[in-house]
């Protein structure tokens, strides 16, 4: 099951790539510095996979890495795949964070949302623009 959403979403995200590079011009004066922005996809219930994607512009030939880090309520192990920074944007400028949620294993009868919040970091070859962190909630 975890196999075929992941693979709709890496099916959706390439011919998204392929579109972009088909109507992405290349400009000879296009800036030295890329920028690079990063948005949800939105809440994501508990055993399902969310994301975050990552937007460069201009894009830069050979992608990039772009340093991140993670906070919010939610712990990695418990609430979430730990995730491992930095994470690579292609040359279609588009990098994707998957958050792989985990069952809920505290044995509350209390269940809550999470929140997980991704915030970009300065690195080599790009520059951040805004907005420069996304929050997403882990649904019970």
């Amino acid at each position: 099951m975890k196999t075929k959403i992941i693979g709709k979403i890496l099916l959706g995200l390439g011919l998204m790539f392929v579109l972009v590079g088909a109507i992405t011009q290349v400009h000879g004066d296009s800036p030295a510095i890329s920028i690079v922005t990063i948005n949800s996809t939105g809440d994501v219930t508990r055993g399902k996979i969310g994301s975050f994607v990552l937007e460069m512009k201009p894009p830069v030939f050979g992608g990039v890495y772009v340093n991140f880090s993670v906070s919010g309520t939610a712990v990695p192990g418990v609430d979430y795949v730990p995730l491992v920074s930095p994470i690579y944007v292609g040359s279609s400028g588009y990098g994707v964070i998957l958050i792989e949620t985990l069952p809920d294993r505290r044995g509350s009868s209390f269940r809550r949302g999470y929140d997980v919040v991704v915030t970009l970091e300065h690195g080599l070859g790009y520059a951040l623009g805004e907005p420069k962190s996304a929050k997403m909630t882990i649904k019970p």
